[in-house]
C-alpha cells in the first residue's frame, strides 16, 4: 500500500498567509476595551540606591490611572536577581517606576513627572573590572557567580601538555550585541475576576505564567499567558520585566493595559548576546595530533543572570568536544556587571566558543604547514565519540552536551559536511578568485567546523485529536518564534497519521489549552515536541483503526490510512476519518503523550562545516564576503526549503556578529551609546553574500522520522570562517570582534612596522 508522504517536503509555511496579508495578531495589534497605555521611568544611573520616588505631580494629572513603584509592588520575584521593581537599580536604564494612563503621551509626559532621589553607588561596565573589584558589587554575593568557575575536565590536561610536540596559546574577545529584533517587546494584561490574562512576545507562554504567577503572588490556575505572533526574537525577548510591570499596572488601575518597549528600549532593556574574553591553549604533536585543550571563557552576563548559566556552559562545548582529544578542561567565569542584561541570543554562548577555538586551530595548521581541512579531517570528533569511560548511569539520558567519554553519538555526519562542503566550495582549487581585481583588493579564503546540542531537550507534550470533519488537531504548548514549527509539527503528525498535510490543524502558544512545555530555545522544538506528536498521532491513528476494524469487519492490522482514507490491503473497503469521527457516539477520538526526549545510549549532536570566501580592500579595511558554503548535519531533513531558510538566516545574522554589530557602553557613566539601527550597524541585503546549503545524507535513530537540530547551528561557525579568510586575504588574525575595517587597517599598519600581527 502506497501513501504521499510529508515528511521531506518543502509544503507551505502556516504563518506565511496572515503574515503576508496582515493579518497576523503580534501583541502590539491587541485592542481591549478602556486599554490604558503603561510607560516605564528608567534610571539614568549606572548603579545606585533608590532613596525616595515623588508621584504627586503625575498622580494629579487626569487620566493617570495607576503608578508602581519598587516601594508598593509585591515582593515576589521574576527570578532569583529580579524583583518585580527593586530599590536598587544596576544600570542606564534599569526598570524604576511605571504609570498607567489613557494614552501613550499622557503616560509618558506623567512618567517624566517622576521625581527620583537616589544615592550613586561604585559600578563596573567590564567583566574583568568586575572581577578584580570587592568594592564595587552588582548583587550582594558578588560579581562572580556562584564565587568561582565553572570547571569541567575529561583527563588530565597537564599530561596532554607534556605529550606535545608544541604548545599554541591565544586570547580572543567578542562584544555584547543585539538580537536587533523587527518587532520590539510588548505586554498587554487585564485582570478579570481575580484571573489574570496576558498577551505578550514569547517564546514560552508555560514558562512565562509560572514566573508571573510567582511575583505577584497568585496561583497558576489564575494567570492565561497568550503568545500572539512574533516578530523575530532569537532568544532576546525574555527574562524580562515587562509583562510582570503591565500585570501589576493593570491589576491597580482595574483596566487592561498595554507596554511596549520603544525602538531604543528594546536595545537596552531587551536582552543581548553576552560579550566574552577567551584563551585557548592547545597542545599537538608535529604531526598535527591534538593532545590537549584547556580554554578559559570570562563572561559578562550584565546586571541579570537570566540564562547566563547556561550561556558560559555552551561556550566551552566546542573545546571539550568538537576535537577528538582525551585531555580537555574548560573554565568559565560568569560575571555581574553594571551593563544591560545579556541572555539567550541564538546559539547562547557557542559563537563565542567556537571562534576561539576555530580560529586557533586555523592558526596552528599554519604553523604546522598543515592545510586547515586536512588538519580537521585528522582530528574531528568520530561517530565512537571521545575515549574515556561513561559516568552517566546506564538508564539515564545523557546529557546533549556532555564532557565524559566512552559515549557514541547516535550519528555524526562532520566527514560528510567537511568534504562535501570543500567539494561545493571548491577548496582545493588552485585559483577561486571570482575575477581579477585591483591590487588593493585582496580575496582569502576561510573555514571552520562546529558542533551543537542535537534537539532533546526539557519534558515536552503533545496531545492530538480528530475532529468530526475528519481533520486532525494537534494542541502543544509550545511557541512558534518564526522558525516554522507550527509547520513542521503540522507535517509530522500529518506523516504518523496519513493525513494530507492541510487536513491538520495546529493550536500552539495559549496555556488555557495547551499541555505544559518548555520555551522554544536550544534546538530543541522539533526534536522534543516532534517526537511528543508523533507518539500521540501513532496512538489516535491506531484508535481509529481499531473502530474502522469493527465497521468494516477487518483486522486493524491489515487496515491503513492513506490520504484520509482508511482502507483496506486489497482498496476494496475504505472510510473515511469523518466517518470515524461518527462512529465515537459524540466524543473526541483523541491520544496524548509526554516525553522526556533524548538518549540513554548515544550523544544527539548536529555537525556543521562553512566555508567562506572574503574580499579585503587594504586602502579602506571594509571587508565582503564573496560567497559562502554551509553543509550541515541536522539529521534527515523534513522541510527542505525551511531548512536551507534556517541556514541561510543564521549566516546572514552572524555576519554582523562578525564584522559591524556591537553594543558599545561609555565607561565613565554606564550608558548605552548606539541604541538605535542607525548607529547599531547591522548588515542589511546589500551585505548578504550569496549562500550554498548542502545537509548530509544524515539519518539519526533517535531524532523524529531520523531529524536533529537545524535552528541555531548555522549562527555558529560563521565568525571563524570569515575571520580566517580574512587572514589569507591579508595576512591578519583578528582577534577582537568586530572586524571593522578600522581594526582591518590598524593589524595591516602593525603587520607592515612589525612583520606579523
Amino acid at each position: 500500500m502506497t501513501t504521499n508522504p510529508v515528511i521531506g517536503n518543502s509544503v507551505a509555511r502556516r504563518d506565511l498567509p496572515q503574515k503576508l496579508t496582515g493579518q497576523a495578531q503580534y501583541t502590539s495589534d491587541v485592542q481591549l476595551p478602556g486599554m490604558l497605555h503603561g510607560k516605564i521611568v528608567r534610571s539614568p544611573h549606572p548603579h545606585a540606591r533608590i532613596v525616595t520616588v515623588d508621584t504627586a505631580q503625575a498622580e494629579q494629572l487626569p487620566g493617570v490611572r495607576a503608578i508602581i513603584t519598587p516601594f508598593d509592588v509585591p515582593p515576589g520575584r521574576l527570578a532569583p536577581d529580579v524583583a518585580i521593581l527593586d530599590s536598587e537599580v544596576r544600570y542606564v536604564g534599569d526598570e524604576v517606576a511605571a504609570v498607567a494612563a489613557d494614552d501613550e503621551d499622557l503616560a509618558e509626559y506623567a512618567a517624566s513627572l517622576i521625581n527620583v532621589q537616589y544615592e550613586p553607588l561604585q559600578f563596573v561596565t567590564t567583566a574583568r573590572e568586575a572581577l578584580e573589584s570587592d568594592d564595587a558589587r552588582v548583587h550582594v554575593d558578588g560579581n562572580l557567580l556562584g564565587g568561582e568557575p565553572l570547571t569541567l575536565t575529561r583527563g588530565d590536561v597537564d599530561e596532554g601538555f607534556e605529550q606535545a610536540d608544541r604548545v599554541f596559546s591565544r586570547s580572543f574577545s567578542t562584544p555584547a550585541h543585539s538580537p536587533a529584533p523587527l518587532e520590539p517587546r510588548a505586554a498587554v494584561a487585564i485582570w478579570e475576576d481575580g484571573s489574570l490574562t496576558v498577551w505578550k512576545t514569547s517564546r514560552g507562554v508555560h514558562a512565562d505564567r509560572i514566573s508571573l504567577a510567582s511575583a505577584l503572588g497568585v496561583r497558576r490556575e489564575q494567570v492565561r499567558v497568550i503568545g500572539a505572533t512574533l516578530g523575530a526574537g532569537y532568544g532576546g525577548k525574555d527574562e524580562s520585566r515587562l509583562s510582570v510591570i503591565a500585570a501589576e499596572l493593570a491589576r491597580r488601575a482595574g483596566k487592561p493595559v498595554k507596554v511596549e518597549a520603544t525602538r531604543e528600549e528594546e536595545f537596552v532593556a531587551g536582552r543581548k548576546r553576552h560579550s566574552t574574553e577567551t584563551t585557548v591553549k592547545v597542545g599537538v604533536q608535529n604531526d598535527g595530533t591534538v593532545t590537549a585543550i584547556h580554554a578559559t571563557t570570562l563572561m559578562d552576563t550584565g546586571a541579570y543572570l537570566a540564562s547566563g548559566p547556561g550561556v558560559v556552559r555552551r561556550a566551552g562545548q566546542a573545546a571539550l568536544y568538537l576535537y577528538r582529544c582525551a585531555n580537555v578542561r574548560y573554565d568559565g567565569y560568569l560575571v555581574y556587571t553594571n551593563q544591560p542584561a545579556a541572555a539567550s541570543y541564538r546559539a547562547l554562548g557557542a559563537p563565542q566558543g567556537h571562534f576561539a577555538l576555530e580560529v586557533t586551530m586555523n592558526h596552528i595548521s599554519d604553523e604546522l604547514g598543515i592545510d586547515p581541512l586536512d588538519f580537521r579531517l585528522r582530528n574531528h570528533v568520530g561517530i565512537e565519540g571521545q575515549a574515556g569511560e561513561r559516568i552517566t548511569p546506564a538508564n539515564e539520558i545523557i546529557d546533549t552536551q556532555p564532557v565524559e567519554g566512552g559515549i557514541p553519538f547516535s550519528s555524526n555526519g562532520l566527514r560528510e559536511c567537511l568534504e562535501r562542503g570543500a567539494e561545493a566550495f571548491g577548496w582545493h582549487d588552485s585559483d577561486t578568485a571570482t575575477s581579477p581585481s585591483p591590487d588593493h583588493l585582496k580575496t582569502g579564503r576561510g573555514m571552520s567546523m562546529l558542533i551543537y546540542r542535537g534537539g532533546p531537550g526539557g519534558r515536552s507534550a503533545a496531545k492530538v485529536s480528530l475532529n468530526d470533519d475528519g481533520s486532525v488537531q494537534v494542541i502543544a504548548g509550545l511557541m512558534d518564534v518564526g522558525e516554522g514549527s507550527t509547520t513542521v509539527i503540522a507535517q509530522i503528525v500529518a506523516e504518523a497519521v496519513g493525513v494530507p498535510y492541510d487536513s491538520v490543524r495546529v493550536t500552539f502558544g495559549d496555556t488555557a489549552d495547551t499541555p505544559e512545555a518548555p520555551i522554544t530555545a536550544g534546538s530543541t522544538a522539533t526534536f522534543s515536541t516532534g517526537t511528543a506528536a508523533k507518539q500521540a498521532a501513532e496512538e489516535l491513528k491506531a484508535q481509529m483503526l481499531e473502530i474502522a476494524a469493527a465497521h468494516l469487519n477487518e483486522d486493524a492490522v491489515s487496515l491503513d490510512i492513506v490520504n484520509g482514507q482508511i482502507v483496506s490491503a486489497d482498496g476494496g473497503k475504505r472510510i473515511t476519518l469523518a466517518g470515524i469521527a461518527s462512529q465515537t457516539d459524540g466524543d473526541t477520538l483523541e491520544a496524548a503523550a509526554s516525553v522526556m526526549p533524548g538518549s540513554t545510549d548515544y550523544i544527539v549532536n548536529t555537525f556543521g562545516a562553512h566555508f567562506a570566501e572574503v574580499e579585503v580592500d587594504t586602502e579602506t579595511g571594509n571587508v565582503r564576503v564573496l560567497r559562502y558554503v554551509a553543509a550541515h548535519d541536522s539529521g534527515r531533513i523534513l522541510n527542505p526549503r525551511l531548512a536551507a531558510n534556517q541556514v541561510e538566516g543564521g549566516v546572514s545574522q552572524m555576519l554582523g556578529f562578525t564584522l559591524s554589530e556591537e553594543m558599545l557602553t561609555d565607561p565613565k557613566s554606564g550608558a548605552t551609546l548606539n541604541a538605535s539601527f542607525l548607529e547599531h550597524k547591522s548588515p542589511t541585503i546589500r551585505e548578504y553574500p550569496p549562500v550554498q546549503v548542502i545537509f548530509a545524507d544524515v539519518v539519526d535513530p533517535i531524532g523524529p522520522y531520523g531529524a536533529k537540530a537545524l535552528g541555531e547551528p548555522p549562527s555558529v561557525g560563521v565568525a571563524p570562517a570569515v575571520i580566517n579568510a580574512i587572514y589569507d586575504a591579508v595576512g591578519v588574525r583578528i582577534t577582537d570582534l568586530p572586524a571593522t575595517p578600522d581594526k582591518i587597517l590598524n593589524a595591516l599598519s602593525a603587520l607592515d612596522e612589525q612583520g606579523e600581527v
